[in-house]
Order: C-alpha cells, then sequence, then structure tokens
C-alpha cells in the first residue's frame, strides 16, 4: 500500500477465511422458496415445477421459467375463455289434429 493509505490490520481468522477452497459461484444451489399450494392442481404442478431450477446451473434456469410461465398462462387464459352456449333442444314435433 501507500504512505497515504496504512494496510488494515489482520484480523484473527482472516487468513483462515480467504486461503480455503473458493465456492463455485455457478454451482446450483436450491433457493429455499417455498411454493404454497393454490388449491388449483394445474397451477400448483406448474409451481412444483419451479423446484426443478434449483438443480440446475442458472443457465438452465431459462427453461424452466418459460415452461412454467407458458403454463400459467394458459391455465388463466382458460379462465378467461367464455363456455360454449349450450345445445338448443330440438323442437317438439306438435301434432295437430285437424279432422
Amino acid at each position: 500500500m501507500s504512505d497515504l493509505m496504512p494496510e488494515p490490520a489482520a484480523v484473527p481468522g482472516e487468513q483462515e477465511r480467504t486461503t480455503g477452497p473458493a465456492p463455485d459461484p455457478a454451482a446450483p444451489a436450491p433457493l429455499g422458496v417455498v411454493r404454497t399450494p393454490t388449491g388449483n392442481a394445474e397451477v400448483d404442478a406448474r409451481l412444483e415445477r419451479l423446484a426443478d431450477a434449483d438443480h440446475l446451473p442458472a443457465d438452465g434456469h431459462i427453461e424452466v421459467y418459460e415452461d412454467v410461465h407458458g403454463g400459467l398462462r394458459d391455465a388463466l387464459t382458460a379462465l378467461d375463455a367464455r363456455p360454449a352456449p349450450a345445445p338448443v333442444p330440438a323442437p317438439m314435433p306438435s301434432y295437430n289434429n285437424r279432422s
């Protein structure tokens, strides 16, 4: 260091922390995010799919996120879809007795 900036004092245990192997920042690690069930089986299945990202490296997350996003979007779209109109019953034949 320079004369203007003195070297920091050694902190006990500092040497031990910096000389060990550095953790691999790219290694997959679970985020520990709790997924609370919604009660909708389709949505819950998509949310559970997010757990697959916990075991993938970061560059593999996008595939999982896109899959989950697409499934949730489809589930929401299905809620907005209007049900098909009920079939109109055929008219009953009329019997006129005009004799």
